[in-house]
Order: C-alpha cells, then structure tokens, then sequence
C-alpha cells in the first residue's frame, strides 16, 4: 500500500482554495455565456411564435369578414 503525502500547510491549503475559486469563476461565466445564448434562442423562437399566431387571427377575422 503506497501512501501519498499532501502538502496541507496553510499556504498550500491557501493556493488550492485560489485555484479552485478562479476554476469556479470561469466555470460560471461559461455557463452565464450558454444561458445569455439559450434566452436569445427561446425569445426568437417565441417572438416568431407569437407573429404566427398574430398572422392566423388576422388572416381568420379577414376571412370573416369578406364570407
């Protein structure tokens, strides 16, 4: 059985805990990044939606109109 040594003094324990906070941070922004291009995607796809929907009533009260 090998054993393997940590290095736990405070300025090693000190550096990880930097290093995973600049991990997380990026880790974040990446995601903020996804987010930020998923909405825009969703709101076009709603957006265009709703013109769809906008353009059936109004064609059907046309429609009804001219009957």
């Amino acid at each position: 059985m090998t054993s393997t040594r940590v290095d736990t003094t405070p300025q090693a324990i000190e550096a990880d805990i930097a290093r995973q906070r600049e991990e997380l941070a990026d880790t974040l922004q990446t995601l903020q990044a996804r987010l930020k291009v998923r909405t825009r995607q969703v709101a076009g796809a709603v957006a265009a939606g709703a013109g769809l929907v906008a353009g059936v009533m109004i064609a059907l009260k046309l429609r009804r109109r001219n009957s």
